[in-house]
């Protein structure tokens, strides 16, 4: 590892105790680590779709002990239950390592799960026979980037301070989304919920209205690299 990737490494430890500032609008908009908003909508986003998963559940809970008095045990439905929340809660965050840096899309959407087309192409190189340097060993290139280790570090310090507002929407607010009563209502102040509003419809690249001229110049590199002889080096956090 040169001076210089160390150095970049060395910084981002140093500020991984605090959060990151809004990132400032760039042209390619590739090395940055992610906001409190991006965090906040990865958070609801997981958190609401392992409820759905569960919410149709008939499944009847036994709850307390039968005494003496001969007080019976509480019969709660799992859909409404404390356990269900838990169960949801629990490794909440170690799934957002299953995101990947999408650097090629804008804003938060840079966030999804799956392989990125940056990464596609690049093990397509490596297939071909074209000698690819990332920096890392080719058994690391599908480890978590620093993006998103601290997208989960993050995750798991909101989760905890915001814990009971959490149990608040559970119990009494479900007919509001998650996003809304813990993002906009409690953990960000208004000017910063712009990422809310981002969803990703296959268009929102980083270069609008030029998808098919980006890929048209990826397939002429791509045939370049394989007539040239030598490598093509990337920084991986590009990925």
């Amino acid at each position: 590892m040169g001076p210089v990737r160390l150095g970049i490494l060395l910084f981002f430890l140093a500020v991984s105790g605090a959060w990151a500032e809004a990132p400032k609008e760039e042209d390619d908009d590739t090395e940055r680590l992610p906001s409190k908003c991006e965090v906040c909508k990865l958070l609801s986003m997981e958190l609401q779709e392992e409820l759905s998963r569960t919410g149709r559940s008939r499944e009847v809970l036994e709850l307390g002990q039968v005494l003496d008095t001969g007080k019976r045990k509480r019969h709660v439905p799992y859909s409404v239950s404390e356990t269900r929340l838990e169960e949801a809660l629990e490794n909440l965050c170690e799934r957002i390592l299953d995101y990947s840096v999408h650097a090629e899309r804008k804003g938060s959407l840079r966030y999804a799960k799956g392989q990125s087309q940056t990464m596609a192409t690049l093990k397509g190189l490596v297939q071909k026979g074209v000698k690819v340097d990332l920096g890392i060993p080719l058994e690391l290139w599908d480890e978590p980037s620093v993006e998103v280790t601290f997208l989960k570090k993050q995750c798991e310090t909101m989760l905890e301070e915001f814990e009971d507002v959490v149990g608040q929407w559970y119990f009494h607010h479900q007919e509001q989304p998650l996003q809304q009563f813990l993002c906009e209502g409690h953990v960000l102040p208004a000017a910063e919920t712009a990422c809310l509003q981002e969803t990703w419809t296959g268009k929102e690249k980083i270069t609008d209205g030029q998808e098919k001229a980006g890929e048209e110049e990826e397939e002429a590199e791509e045939e370049e690299m394989i007539k040239t002889p030598g490598h093509t080096k990337h920084d991986p956090e590009d990925l």
